[in-house]
Parts: structure tokens; sequence; C-alpha cells
């Protein structure tokens, strides 16, 4: 048993993405916590959680995803980056360093969609009435008006073909069965940019990958105030007191080479990162698919150990309940030559890191991909460039080659792309000096699936005294999940609420009763 001191409380946070980073964080500039009474536990060797990226051992890259940024909804995202150091120079906080880049590298997209080899005017929503007369019904009926309704239950099957509907979807990665109430509350948050659906010129991007950017600089900040990370660990399981209406945290079981359990003193605090939504990841190569795993990960287990206990923690079951809904397959491209960049560059009209996303309409595994500002990696060596994408749609069979992509390995997701992109004479040449590497995750969008409001806990359960959930599976009224930014709120919000901090947290920014941005919004999909 360890055992803590009475006269130090402490804190401990269970995961090291993104939300458990930022509660560090703000434990130590909100709440002059000593980094030392701060412990991070997280069950893998690096910290990052989903927001990884690193080189392989044959010297190509590899993300899981790729994030993009808007100015006025990021709020709480650019207070943490304030308070952080770049790791390029650490004479600039990284909020002023990401603000300098986006004035410098600045998005306006002229290829957002393509087909057969052609851009498409996606300015064009092709919205029929019905359907343009339900978008605004979404934005101004309640929530619990839509209850657990999905997507395609509401919208006509001629929405699912209509530009809107592709640039949408593969700009959030929302399929048909997916949550409307999780697709209006997106509508509800960005509809201030609505004017800049086709160019993309709302969105800002981080000045190279978002871990080296945003993980790399946190954790080392971190380090050095004196917090404590305690890596392959597993926490399986949390007991807890219950006095009257009112339930404390007491201890903490810590798997690591043996068992131990951690007590907890009267004033110490557990913040729990609920939920992956990486969890399960297989990574293939230009030779493998990567495939499913049939062993499962307990990513979720103690998740699902506490829904058990108390009501009021959610139900994991709702967003593990079908993998063939939730899955899609990412890649990540490192070319040795400057060759395919420049022939996206030639053909789409944009520089690397100015173009946004390119979707390929006609594709069926409804691909998109993205040329990131270059070096896209601290240390990307010269002549080296780094492309990412990924299909909504893994279980189709490809168009040209004739696989599910989630049967397809690296080189034939290059074919496939090349094809699409209308690089045919290049292809092989350009396949040649490539490493594409995919990966299939199973749960990537599971936080969009049809859920009641009880189904993601509170970020503070009620009666719950020194215990907090963090990450995409919080309920915060009216925020989006799938974002760095819920992340990170849900932390603040965490760290705010369990000690008493008041008026830090910045509001949610929402425009939907704006006259301007109603009639911007309207005058969109009419076209």
């Amino acid at each position: 048993m360890i055992k803590n001191s009475n006269s130090d409380s402490k804190s401990y946070i269970i995961g090291g993405g993104i939300a458990g980073l930022s509660a560090a964080a703000f434990l130590l500039t909100d709440a002059n916590i000593k980094g030392r009474n701060i412990y991070i536990f997280d069950r893998d060797e690096k910290n990052g959680g989903s927001f990884d990226g690193q080189k392989t051992d044959n010297e190509a890259y590899i993300c899981r995803g790729y994030r993009m940024f808007e100015k006025k909804i990021y709020l709480s995202t650019y207070d943490l980056l304030a308070k952080i150091p770049s790791i390029t120079n650490p004479k600039k906080n990284l909020k002023d360093e990401f603000f300098e880049f986006n004035k410098k590298v600045k998005i306006h997209a002229k290829a957002r969609l393509m087909e057969k080899g052609k851009i498409l005017d996606s300015n064009r929503m092709q919205l029929n009435w019905r359907d343009r007369v339900n978008l605004i019904n979404l934005l101004y009926f309640p929530e619990k008006y839509f209850g657990t309704t999905q997507i395609k239950e509401y919208f006509t099957p001629d929405f699912f073909k209509s530009n809107f509907w592709v640039a949408w979807c593969t700009t959030f990665a929302f399929e048909p069965w997916h949550s409307l109430v999780e697709m209006r509350r997106y509508i509800a948050r960005f509809v201030h940019d609505a004017p800049t659906h086709n160019t993309m010129s709302c969105v800002l991007s981080a000045p190279y990958s978002e871990h080296d950017f945003f993980i790399l600089p946190l954790v080392k900040w971190l380090k050095e105030n004196g917090v404590n990370f305690i890596q392959n660990c597993k926490i399986t399981d949390i007991e807890f007191e219950e006095h009257k209406n009112n339930k404390t945290a007491k201890t903490i079981t810590i798997q690591k080479k043996k068992k131990e359990k951690i007590q907890l003193n009267k004033n110490d605090l557990v913040f729990f990162t609920n939920g992956s939504i990486t969890a399960d990841s297989s990574v293939g190569s230009m030779v493998k698919a990567p495939k499913i795993s049939t062993k499962k990960s307990d990513s979720w287990a103690l998740w699902k150990k506490l829904a058990k206990r108390f009501s009021d923690m959610g139900d994991p079951s709702v967003f593990l309940s079908s993998v063939n809904k939730t899955k899609w397959t990412s890649f990540t491209i490192t070319f040795k030559d400057p060759t395919f960049f420049k022939l996206v560059e030639k053909m789409s009209g944009n520089k690397a890191g100015t173009g946004g996303i390119i979707t390929f309409k006609d594709s069926n595994w409804l691909m998109s991909i993205t040329l990131p500002y270059q070096p896209y990696f601290i240390g990307q060596p010269k002549n080296t460039f780094v492309c990412w994408g990924y299909g909504l749609m893994p279980d189709k069979i490809g168009n040209f080659v004739k696989k599910k992509m989630s049967d397809c390995n690296g080189k034939e997701i290059l074919e496939e792309l090349c094809q699409h992109i209308g690089f045919k004479k290049e292809a092989t040449e350009i396949i040649k000096k490539a490493v594409c590497i995919p990966v299939m995750m199973p749960y990537i969008t599971s936080q969009f699936m049809p859920r009641k409001v009880s189904d993601r806990p509170k970020v503070i359960p009620k009666g719950f005294k020194n215990f907090a959930f963090i990450g995409q599976y919080v309920e915060i009224p009216h925020e989006i999940v799938f974002t760095v930014e819920c992340s990170i709120r849900s932390a603040k919000i965490a760290v705010n609420k369990l000690l008493n901090i008041s008026n830090n947290i910045p509001p949610l920014y929402q425009k939907k009763y704006s006259a301007k941005c109603l009639y911007d919004a309207i005058k969109t999909i009419l076209k």
C-alpha cells in the first residue's frame, strides 16, 4: 500500500493524452499546485495518446490523425498554448508561434472537391428545398427534439450525394448513421464560417505535426516543472467511499510489474480520461494491410467497471456497439522526392499547407488527403515530404484497386490515390519513392454514435467530491467532440470545479442567433 502525506494533497491523472496533459498544466498555472504533487499515469511508453506522430524504422513517418483549428472556437486551446514555451524558440509561447505561422501560411482551398480527376465547383451546395429547410430547423429546434435520431433518418437520400454533405462529412468525419444531435452541435458552433465552406479559409493549422507542436513542448515543460510521469502502467480500479449522496475516491489500483494501491487522502484529486478513440489501432505497411485485432485491449475496461457501479458514469457500451460504424483507415505517406507534391500543387493551385483537404467525391472509399506545410516533423530530412489522408468508407471496394480499403496495404492505397488524382503516368515512379503506412482505427468516430445525454458522463458527476472525467467521452452542454478543444476544455472545467476556481473558462462561441450569420448561412445553402 502506497501512503501519502496528509500535509500535501496530490493530483492523479489517468491518461497521458492531451486531456491529461492539459489537466496537469492547468493544475500548475491556474491552481498553483506544485508539480511534484501531480502524477500522470499512462499505459503506453510515450505520452500524447491519440496525438501521436513519429518516424518509423524505415525512415518513414506515421501519424494516426490530422487536426485543424479555428480562430474563434478553440479558446481553451489557445489559453493552454499561451502558457507553454515553444520547443523551437523558448522566447515565444505556443500561442504566439501558432498565430504568427497562420499569418504567414493561410489556407484558401482551390480544389476542395475532385471528381474523375477534375476539380469541382464546391461552392455549389446541390441541396434540395426540403434539406435546406431541414438544415435551418436543425439549428433552432432543441436537442431533445431529435433524441437518438441518425443523420440519415432526418435528411432525404439526395442530401448524401450533395457537395454540401461530401465536404461536410470529410471535414468532420461524420457518417450517415451517426448522431444527428452531434451534427447539430457542429453546425451551431461553425455557422459563422458558412461563407468559407468551399475554401476552408476559416481553418488554421499548426506549424508542424500536432504531436511535435503540442505534445513535445507540453511534456518538456511539465517535466521541467516537476510533474511525475509513470509510463507502461494500467489503472485497474478506483474505489469510492459513499456517505449520504456524496462519493469520494479513496484508492487507486495500479498495475505495473505488480499490483499496488494508492491510498488517497481527503484533499487528493483524480482526473480520469475515459475511453480512447485510437484503442486497438492496427498499423500496416507498404506490403501489409492493417487488421482489426481480435484480441481487444483493456483501454475501456476501467470506464466499464465504474459505469457498472454508478449510473451517472455513462454507458461505454453505446460507443463500442458496432465497430463497422465507428472505424476508418488513415494513412501517412512519406515521399523521398518532391514529384508528388509538385504535381498536386500544380493541379490544385495550392502550395503545401494552403490547400486544406482534397476529397475525391467519386471515391468509393470517400478518400481525402492533405498536404501539410513542410517540413511536417521536427528534424524531417530535406527532400522528404509527408502527406496524410484517410478513407471514411473502408469496407467499400475501391474504384481502381478492386479490394476493400480495410484489406489494402500501403502500396495499393497509394495506387488508388494516384488514379483518383489523375497521376496515372507518374504513378509507378511516385510509388517507387514513397512509403505509405495505413492504420485501421476501430473506434475513431465512436463518440459520434447516437446516444442519450446520460450515456456520456458529466465532467464531474453529481455528488462526486474529488473525481472528474476528462477527454472525448464527457458531456459538456453544446460542446463538440472529436476536437482538441473538447479535450482541453474538459480538463479546464475539471480543474476549475474541483478546486473552486472561478471565471477563467472561456465561453462557448456560438453565433446561431446572429442575424448576419443566419443570413450568410441561408445564402450559402441556397447556392
